[in-house]
């Protein structure tokens, strides 16, 4: 790494050492033509674009000690392209899991949906209203095991029903897995979506909120994709939506996830904004 003063996002030799072997074979597959194997260090690159979703600056206001914006955009747009950033996030997970004592992949999810509001600069024609929340922008939905870690994130405009938000969830789980048997949603998602689980072998259960609690209770099991969505909120960029594209919101959430989960297997603590 190049000599300078330290970002909290910065990543560690043991941090970097769960993200290496991926980035190491992608250029490994990637050769340039002239042999040219780049200016930047992909340490540095990796860095930069867990710096802009930590910190939520725009590409510009990358600092001028980090690579360019050019540089860093075009790998996390070759990485958005050709999923090498969900790779990475579904190693890691698979990684947090078995050091929990789970099998790699979930039995068991957890599906829900959360509108945010869009950037000024976002395409009209991928954002909508959430006429129930009131909200202007995209709609972010999330499958999430009982650990709150991402098994898929799908994300559209937030006048979609959270009927095509499920069903399109559940579609991604079943194409990277066959191993997830039940998901659990609230009273927002509707028999359509319990029909499509039931084609693809998943029991969807609507989970009913007890009419006698009054403002925010945590339902069992559901209640853990409510913590994720915490946890993604530490991540400025996720706060509201920058995207001009839906892959490249979704590719933020794998981002901030792998984040979150190289803290957890390595014991770094994650810098809080309350922090001194």
């Amino acid at each position: 790494m190049s000599e300078r003063k330290p970002y909290p996002s910065d990543v560690s030799d043991e941090r970097w050492a769960l993200i290496e072997p991926v980035i190491t074979a992608w250029k490994a597959a990637h050769p340039s033509v002239s042999g040219h194997q780049g200016a930047y260090e992909m340490r540095e690159i990796t860095g930069a674009i867990l710096y802009q979703g930590r910190t939520g600056c725009q590409w510009d206001f990358l600092p001028h000690d980090l690579p360019p914006r050019s540089a860093v955009y075009s790998y996390f747009a070759k990485w958005r392209d050709d999923g090498t950033d969900q790779t990475i996030h579904d190693l890691l997970r698979w990684h947090a899991r078995e050091k929990r004592g789970r099998s790699a992949d979930p039995s068991l999810v957890v599906l829900d949906t959360q509108s945010v509001h869009a950037a000024a600069g976002v395409p009209s024609d991928t954002t909508g209203r959430d006429a129930g929340k009131k909200v202007p922008g995209r709609k972010r939905g999330l499958a999430v095991d009982v650990l709150g870690l991402v098994v898929a994130v799908v994300v559209s405009a937030a006048s979609a029903h959270d009927n095509a938000t499920g069903i399109a969830l559940l579609d991604r789980i079943t194409a990277q897995s066959d191993t997830v048997r039940t998901a659990l949603v609230d009273q927002g998602f509707k028999n359509a979506v319990v029909a499509h689980g039931a084609g693809l072998g998943i029991d969807v259960r609507i989970v009913e909120r007890n009419p006698a609690d009054r403002g925010f209770a945590p339902q069992p099991k559901r209640w853990v994709v409510e913590q994720t969505y915490g946890t993604l909120a530490l991540h400025r960029r996720l706060v509201r939506d920058y995207e001009h594209r839906p892959t490249s919101s979704e590719s933020r959430v794998y981002w901030a996830m792998s984040d979150v989960m190289t803290r957890r297997l390595t014991g770094a603590s994650t810098p809080s904004w309350r922090s001194a």
